[in-house]
């Protein structure tokens, strides 16, 4: 199941005003802190964050137990089923470009992990509820983009584009008091991901993880030759 732990702000983008009643998904929570919930083996926690870019709502995501994150830029107020979806299809894209990438679509069993993926993921719940680790990795982020918005002159035009800046954020070097030590954030949810969702034992991920390092040296090395010419 997909949690999404909104902000104050958050949960006014996700809430409607109907003939003078507010309409919101968004519900109390089952316990004060994410980490007291009972745990599914499938539950996925995020946080969800909304600000205002240029006159447009922007939507920061981030998973808490990895500290990945997602950016959705002029979404469409309190549209839930157009999020999700949304959310779905940029996080999938996320994790298979980067798979891609690093050539680690080679442990990845397209339709196994679809089916798994559809059947855990089916079923979201919005709750009312802050996190104060992931919140403040949400706001460096939201400050980068709005500095990049700046620049650019515009939110990013199209998915793909958000997704470049996704990346970009998610080889960021982040810490988490659950976690220990530095890490980054694209690296730790292929791990999660390779482990929920295509069914990969411990052995089996620490060769991804290793493969990946492998081609981030290779590319480092043949950037190096490129640059002496």
């Amino acid at each position: 199941m997909l949690i999404f732990n909104c902000t104050e702000a958050a949960s006014n983008f996700f809430s409607r005003v109907h003939k003078g009643k507010k309409i919101s998904p968004v519900d109390k929570p089952p316990s004060p802190t994410i980490e007291d919930d009972e745990q599914g083996e499938f539950t996925e926690q995020w946080l969800v964050h909304a600000i205002t870019v240029q006159r447009k709502h922007v939507l920061f995501v981030i998973h808490v137990q990895t500290r990945y994150c997602m950016i959705f830029a002029d979404a469409k107020k309190a549209d839930v089923e157009g999020f999700v979806h949304r959310f779905s299809d940029r996080w999938i894209y996320g994790l298979m470009r980067h798979a891609g990438q690093n050539d680690i679509l080679q442990w990845v069993n397209d339709e196994p992990m679809m089916e798994r993926f559809q059947e855990n993921c089916r079923q979201y719940m919005f709750y009312k509820r802050g996190h104060r680790g992931a919140q403040k990795h949400i706001e460096q982020i939201a400050w980068i983009f709005e500095d990049y918005a700046a620049e650019w002159g515009c939110l990013p035009p199209d998915e793909i584009v958000a997704g470049r800046f996704d990346a970009q954020m998610n080889d960021t070097v982040r810490s988490n008091k659950g976690v220990k030590g530095y890490y980054m954030p694209d690296e730790e949810m292929m791990a999660h991901w390779l482990r929920q969702y295509c069914g990969l034992n411990e052995s089996g991920i620490q060769a991804a993880r290793d493969r990946r390092k492998e081609v981030k040296q290779e590319i480092r090395e043949l950037e190096s030759r490129l640059r002496e010419g």
